[in-house]
């Protein structure tokens, strides 16, 4: 049994392809699978899709106000950028910045043109074994395994879909679990869906990782190994990865520092494009506005599912805090200070979220503003309330959003 607490919300890969931007294949939520991950009450996920029941969407006043209460001290945390956990023995070489590699080697004895071949070895040759490093002498070698090791996750279990997408949980030298997928495209993009914490503290009754809780911020280089990992599996097959979307476990912008240190490894060491990596998150607004001034060409993906602060408020205890019209300004000051698009996901709940009426609503929320609509329907899931969205009734809320200069994509299954 695949029993982990918690997994990339693009779990296995449906038949069919999606259309459009990444994000309606990666909702940024999570789901487990199995044994002490069953989701809770009220939440059902499945394959490539989110399910919410009845008694999710009426999640109590005091959790939410917990919630929030969370909220705001991760945010008044600031998260201080770590590379290591304190008590390692080794030295994990994929923490270190080309300088910091350079120096350790030169102290151990080696000239400083040995860092540069160990440097090629791991980004971009894709070795993952010390022992590939056969242009290194031997008794560097020796040193090295004994001294150091390449990376610390270890695969705990992984599934693999016929179509060649990868599932893979982690598990981390403290004992927490954490998952990463690794999505084939046809046209011949490889995109990683990563984590960006160890259980999340959002507490969307949507999300099942997030109905789990919060254990930890993830180092910036257990995020950047994540995505390494499948860099290197694919290098050494002569592909390369081409995409990044941290829409895994945990909210992103609530481990901003250690995010952007990792999403700026990934840009200037593994080759990866800012505007190929894709930052999620449920709406905290001081990091969306701290984004902002980054000047990174990062995409930008918010969670949204509902219109007004009633209905958003009871999904998300993140919008008692930061209400829509705070987000929505956030949002336009994201647009006017970057000049990118943001994208909205929006998961389609049968008599929920999909009526035209809502379709108006949300056009008339985010008409003028440069955007898109991710629209991602309910996954079946026998035992749960919650319905998927009819095809008819998909296809009407697209025309709906298209009155209103608003482009939507819906998952097509």
């Amino acid at each position: 049994a695949f029993a982990v607490r918690g997994a990339c919300a693009y779990l296995a890969r449906p038949l069919s392809h999606t259309v459009g931007d990444i994000g309606a294949r990666a909702l940024r939520t999570c789901a487990p699978m199995g044994g002490r991950g069953r989701p809770p009450a009220g939440v059902a996920f499945g394959q490539g899709g989110v399910g919410v029941g009845v008694r999710g969407l009426h999640a109590s006043g005091a959790l939410h106000q917990g919630k929030v209460d969370e909220i705001e001290a991760q945010l008044k945390a600031d998260d201080p950028t770590q590379t290591q956990l304190g008590g390692e023995e080794r030295i994990n070489l994929w923490s270190l910045s080309p300088p910091a590699l350079e120096e350790l080697l030169v102290s151990w004895g080696a000239k400083k043109f040995v860092a540069k071949q160990v440097h090629q070895w791991m980004y971009e040759k894709g070795a993952t074994n010390i022992d590939d490093f056969t242009n290194v002498s031997k008794q560097m070698r020796e040193m090295l395994k004994s001294k150091a090791t390449l990376g610390t996750l270890s695969i705990a279990t992984q599934q693999e879909s016929k179509d060649g997408t990868i599932k893979r949980a982690y598990a981390l030298p403290d004992g927490q679990l954490i998952e990463s997928v690794l999505m084939p495209y046809n046209d011949g993009r490889r995109t990683a869906c990563i984590s960006s914490q160890a259980g999340c503290a959002m507490g969307c009754v949507f999300c099942a990782t997030g109905q789990m809780g919060f254990a930890r911020q993830l180092t910036a280089s257990e995020i950047f190994e994540q995505v390494l990992r499948f860099h290197c599996e694919l290098a050494q097959k002569g592909e390369r990865l081409s995409n990044v979307v941290l829409m895994g476990m945990g909210e992103p912008l609530g481990n901003y520092n250690n995010v952007l240190t990792a999403v700026r490894r990934m840009n200037e060491e593994v080759g990866i494009g800012a505007r190929h990596i894709t930052i999620s998150t449920v709406g905290l607004v001081p990091r969306i506005q701290r984004l902002s001034k980054e000047g990174l060409q990062v995409k930008l993906a918010v969670s949204l599912h509902a219109a007004n602060d009633r209905e958003r408020s009871e999904m998300m205890p993140v919008n008692v805090r930061f209400p829509l019209s705070e987000l929505m300004q956030a949002c336009r000051d994201y647009i006017r200070d970057t000049g990118r698009r943001i994208t909205f996901e929006w998961a389609l709940i049968a008599g929920k979220n999909d009526t035209p009426e809502t379709a108006h609503e949300l056009g008339a929320l985010l008409q003028g503003m440069m955007c898109h609509v991710n629209l991602i329907p309910l996954n079946p899931t026998s035992g749960f309330d919650g319905k998927p969205t009819q095809a008819a009734d998909v296809k009407t809320f697209v025309e709906v959003l298209a009155e209103y200069g608003v482009t939507a994509t819906p998952r097509v299954r």
